[in-house]
């Protein structure tokens, strides 16, 4: 069982079993949303998914995109896309023991900062991984 949540401790999650797309997004509103060069996060099937405690507030990212934030510190929690209802994103970060899911793959490459040099040898996708 993975289990995470926000800085301040307001809103906390529970996240099942079936963990995948283990990535670190490299696009301009992972790092606009995050303030941070790229963002690692995973994914869930959304029945395994639940809110423990609080409720994260969301917003609407893009046309199909919203993310969500503890209204309260700011923490980005989760990453859902109208286009894939069965699989909510998470920030691995936000777990408690991110360890758990180390990214497997680096996405949005084309987009990523100059001064990022990745040397971990993971796959990379100029876009999204369905992109190649």
């Amino acid at each position: 069982m993975l289990s995470g949540g926000c800085l301040c401790g307001d809103v906390r999650y529970e996240a099942g079993t079936g963990a995948f797309h283990e990535t670190a997004c490299h696009c301009s509103m992972c790092r606009r949303a995050s303030g941070a060069p790229f963002v690692a996060w995973f994914s869930v099937p959304r029945a395994n998914f639940r809110w423990l405690r609080g409720q994260a507030t969301p917003y609407a990212s893009s046309e199909h995109c919203t993310r969500s934030f503890c209204p309260r510190c700011g923490t980005q929690l989760t990453f859902e896309d109208a286009r894939d209802l069965d699989e909510v994103g998470l920030t691995t970060s936000s777990l408690d023991d991110p360890e758990q899911l180390p990214p497997h793959s680096h996405i949005y490459t084309d987009t990523q900062l100059e001064w990022v040099r990745l040397a971990d040898g993971l796959p990379r996708y100029r876009g999204a991984r369905s992109e190649g």
